[in-house]
């Protein structure tokens, strides 16, 4: 596995690194040169992925990953994580705040309290408290890069998705904000769309598709990745990975 940037030297975490597109996210970063610091609560998964970041270095001298089992409903253990982040390298130059839940396609009045608490609590208030946790660590950072996973379901609002949609329209928010914050700094904060992708979560929301008309997780993943280069300019957009272009925001009309 090659990849067109040089991230030598750079620190990343990655949420959700255990399948989907956060493990080829993952798997990329550390074929660019990072030191990855993948974060899910599946110990087998981050294994696996541990397993072929170090057979890739082995061929190329290139990629680390640091394993952190953590169930992001463990506020305290992402303050943690920000801690030993700060202790160790002193800064961190990539987010990708990949992890996220689907909650269950019903009618809003049949979804139960605490399937939509635990959507909101997995997708926005870890994705906060993830941001409050290395926000300073990224300021650190020459060329500080923040990568919010998102979803078209943000805006489409389609019938039946009402928590999912809410949930990442609200992470696109929280994006918003903070690039506006600093964006007369060196980072640059931006919310990814995606698309319809081979993985486990889009299965179990549409069950009769047909996976192999969607592109696999490491296509999208190699595209994202892009958006960790120290020489990105774009903040506060949206990039649409299936179609590999970037969109702005705009008032509704």
């Amino acid at each position: 596995m090659t990849s067109a940037i040089d991230l030598t030297g750079r620190i990343a975490v990655v949420t959700g690194a255990s399948r989907g597109i956060g493990y080829f996210i993952a798997k990329h970063l550390a074929a660019a040169g990072a030191h990855v610091i993948a974060v899910a609560r599946t110990v087998g998964g981050l294994e696996e992925l541990d397993d072929e970041i170090k057979a890739e270095r082995k061929k190329t001298g290139k990629g680390e990953a640091t394993l952190v089992p953590l169930d992001l409903a463990d506020m305290e253990g992402i303050d943690r994580l920000g801690g030993a982040i700060h202790e160790r390298w002193g800064k961190l130059d990539i987010l990708v705040a990949n992890a996220g839940v689907l909650g269950t396609i019903s009618p809003l009045g049949h979804v139960e309290a605490k399937t939509f608490d635990k959507v909101m609590t997995i997708n926005v208030t870890s994705t906060w408290r993830l941001i409050r946790s290395v926000d300073p660590l990224l300021r650190m950072s020459d060329a500080g890069r923040a990568i919010l996973i998102s979803s078209g379901a943000a805006h489409s609002a389609r019938a039946f998705w009402g928590p999912y949609a809410a949930s990442k329209a609200a992470v696109e928010a929280l994006g918003r904000s903070w690039a506006d914050e600093t964006r007369n700094m060196p980072l640059r904060v931006n919310s990814v769309d995606p698309g319809a992708t081979r993985t486990a979560m889009r299965a179990q929301a549409v069950p009769g598709e047909n996976p192999m008309t969607l592109p696999h997780p490491s296509e999208i993943a190699a595209r994202i990745v892009n958006l960790a280069n120290p020489s990105l300019t774009e903040t506060g957009m949206i990039y649409q990975a299936k179609h590999d272009r970037w969109v702005a925001y705009r008032m509704p009309e």
